[in-house]
């Protein structure tokens, strides 16, 4: 008998029921000592752990029930073993798909749009599992893009090398990924166990595996040329199966982002041999000079895989035309806000650097950095008119800003090296970095708040290291401001880093270091003007005022992270970080404390603490089936972004505006509230029968970072405007009524 556990779990790694979520779908971020020693000696503390929210990895998946069956598809672990599992005799497993009806899942090179399902094993010392034996996929047309895959019932076999000896039952765990969809996609992952006797035959799935061996495309020694020029790729093949002579043919190249899969082509018989052009994809990224593929006839009946097919591998003759970068989107700017640069390797590297700049410089205006305020203004009042520890300072923190933006962007760009769909902002979609900023700063505001000093929780040994050496408590300031500001993109910025990721590595960096220097630019500035010194207030009581005063942008911003964390993860998260935060409270009120009944204060909010964080904090990092959409759109007006529905409306001669947005990303809830909410802005989309569409990035979710990429952007917001045979137009990142309205009212008079 063999045991199989399942584990199904939603796209950001959380191992969690099946979400009733669906996510957008495919295609293809000195004074007086008196008020002085409150503030100093905390810096190093909250900036390190702001660097290490900076650098967080990527959450794993949590422990949850197993589930066998999920809203869309049900999945399987079987395996094949006729002549038992036992060294140097055939053993396959596979992966058995069955998706409800109208939903599908994509091949090794999924068309259009989509991800192809990936397979991760773990299997006994001495085995190895080989690729998967794709069965000839299917054409799913959705309007002017075309992606390749299965619907029904589908099995994708694994052969496995058995070169141990087996002594009694084994175990082998499959890790499984992938995208299914509809007109919406769901990502879904699942961990399936599957306990082998040893030498006993395994013959229960024996007709699944023949079948998905005969729905395979077979190698036959077909002959003809694959030619390539600058109209396409031009194929003439003979010794084809004489069945399929006279019937139209799919063409499925194995390298994905070639051909335009939806784009007309011309095929024709000529006897015995068949003939065909098939139009290159205008932004494609590949040019083999070897290329396998897949004939199969067009039009399978039934579900599941296609007909068997034939593939070829051959070499191609002729010259690919040159490599075309994305297209310069048109931008629609603000009358007084220059339109952002289109990301695209025409741009140059020069304008990239500068709109880096700039963008960050325009950083500092965002609501994301304004709590880092009190923080800047003191540093400044602490120096009082020395200037060389004026210019001093600014170097440390400007240098500080840079490095973070430098780790920052090679963590960006080594996870996307390593095939993470991720942009900038990526870290918020981890709901555990989105706590610990919270945490953060509540704890920051509680120490500007004067609830405690770090000098009574930090040995006397730290807090002296601080005052020795003040450049690193400005170095980590600039960590800090770093790690604040990464919610927020102005203008500038969208488009510098949609150019960055398709730089090579040393001058993206480049782009991300010019962000940095932008963003400290003011600072650094101001810690050169003589006179900054002189205009500040003389030290005294009204010190301690503003730095109290500046614990309540501290406090809004972590209620903002909670709001995140909420959609994230539910409403159970947020309850289950607002009593560790309550714990937290405890701990550091009764660090402020004096006389004896500090220590055991103490002792009974750490002990509080510990409780909370053990029972507690796996209930903050968990999904939950409250969670809901993220950015709701249960206004009638605003409809779930997926490319199908773009298509789908685009094909009936419908305008299409769509809001890439996140929940966590403070510029979209800015232009949400003052310009996409507007009345006016949302009945000059009615009267010009403009259909809305919001893509939700708050969670991880590869499809939209694809689609960003696209529009040669890495992150949010962007907002792009879809009119049917005209080219798509792309609005700054800081939105104005007047800007959208104009726009919408020219689609309307079109």
């Amino acid at each position: 008998m063999t045991a199989v556990t399942l584990i199904l779990k939603t796209g950001w790694g959380a191992v969690v029921r099946p979400s009733r979520q669906r996510w957008p779908a495919d295609t293809r971020h000195g004074p007086a000592a008196t008020h002085r020693h409150r503030v100093e000696g905390w810096t190093p503390t909250l900036a390190a752990l702001a660097a290490g929210l900076l650098m967080w990895p990527l959450a794993g998946a949590a422990q949850a029930p197993a589930v066998v069956q999920s809203e869309f598809s049900r999945v399987a672990l079987v395996a094949y073993a006729p002549e038992g599992v036992a060294p140097g005799k055939p053993l396959w497993l596979g992966l058995r798909i069955e998706h409800a009806p109208e939903w599908h899942t994509y091949w090794k090179n999924p068309g259009d749009s989509g991800l192809p399902v990936q397979l991760q094993w773990t299997l006994p010392p001495g085995w190895e599992a080989g690729d998967i034996q794709w069965p000839t996929p299917r054409k799913f047309p959705l309007g002017e893009l075309a992606n390749y895959g299965y619907d029904g019932t589908v099995l994708l076999p694994v052969p496995v090398s058995v070169n141990a000896p087996v002594d009694g039952a084994v175990d082998v765990q499959l890790d499984a990924t992938w995208l299914i969809c509809r007109r919406e996609c769901v990502p879904e992952e699942a961990r399936l166990s599957l306990r082998l006797p040893a030498n006993a035959a395994l013959v229960g799935e024996a007709a699944a595996f023949e079948a998905a061996w005969a729905a395979a495309p077979q190698s036959v020694p077909a002959e003809g040329t694959l030619n390539v020029d600058a109209r396409g790729l031009h194929l003439q093949v003979r010794g084809l199966p004489p069945a399929w002579r006279g019937q139209a043919l799919e063409f499925f190249p194995e390298v994905g982002n070639l051909i335009a899969p939806g784009a007309p082509w011309q095929q024709r018989w000529t006897d015995d041999r068949w003939e065909a052009s098939v139009p290159l994809n205008p932004y494609r990224t590949e040019a083999p000079t070897q290329l396998a593929f897949v004939l199969a006839p067009a039009n399978p009946a039934g579900h599941g895989a296609g007909t068997p097919g034939v593939r070829l591998d051959w070499p191609v003759q002729g010259t690919w035309p040159p490599l075309t970068p994305a297209p310069a989107l048109p931008t629609v700017a603000a009358p007084d806000t220059p339109a952002a640069p289109a990301a695209t390797p025409s741009v140059g590297l020069g304008l990239a650097l500068v709109g880096a700049l700039l963008g960050g410089l325009i950083l500092n205006l965002m609501p994301c950095v304004f709590p880092v305020l009190a923080i800047k203004i003191m540093a400044f009042q602490s120096h009082g008119a020395n200037a060389r520890a004026h210019r001093l300072g600014g170097l440390a923190y400007t240098a500080g800003v840079v490095a973070s933006f430098l780790a920052l962007g090679g963590l960006l760009l080594g996870l996307r090296t390593a095939g993470e769909a991720v942009g900038w902002g990526f870290q918020l979609q981890n709901p555990i970095v989105v706590a610990a900023l919270a945490s953060l700063f509540v704890i920051i505001g509680l120490n500007l708040a004067g609830v405690f000093t770090f000098g009574q929780l930090a040995p006397a040994g730290l807090a002296g290291l601080q005052l020795r050496h003040p450049l690193a408590d400005a170095f980590l300031t600039g960590v800090l401001a770093t790690a604040v500001a990464s919610p927020c993109t102005a203008p500038f910025m969208g488009a510098s880093l949609g150019l960055a990721v398709t730089l090579p590595a040393t001058q993206a960096l480049g782009v991300f270091a010019a962000l940095g220097l932008g963003m400290a630019l003011p600072y650094l500035a101001a810690s050169w003007w003589p006179g900054l010194a002189q205009r500040l207030p003389r030290p005294g009581p009204w010190m301690e005022t503003f730095r109290q005063a500046m614990a309540f942008p501290m406090f809004a911003a972590a209620v903002w992270l909670l709001w995140v964390l909420g959609l994230q993860n539910g409403v159970s998260a947020v309850a289950a970080l607002l009593l560790i935060l309550l714990a937290l409270t405890w701990v550091l009120w009764a660090a402020g404390q004096r006389g004896g009944a500090r220590r055991h204060l103490l002792a009974t909010g750490a002990l509080a603490l510990i409780a909370a964080v053990v029972g507690l904090g796996p209930h903050v990092t968990r999904a939950a089936s409250d969670a809901g959409p993220a950015v709701p759109t249960t206004d009638a007006l605003w409809q779930p972004w997926s490319p199908e529905r773009q298509a789908e409306l685009l094909a009936q001669g419908r305008p299409v505006f769509v809001d890439f947005t996140a929940a966590w990303c403070v510029t979209c809830q800015v232009n949400k509230a003052a310009v996409l909410n507007d009345a006016a802005v949302l009945q000059e989309a009615a009267q010009s029968g403009i259909a809305l569409l919001r893509a939700d990035w708050t969670r991880r979710d590869p499809v939209i970072a694809e689609a960003l990429a696209a529009l040669g952007r890495n992150g949010v917001p962007v907002y792009v405007l879809h009119v049917p045979g005209q080219a798509p137009q792309i609005f700054s990142e800081i939105l104005r009524t007047a800007e959208v309205r104009a726009a919408f009212a020219a689609v309307g008079r079109r």
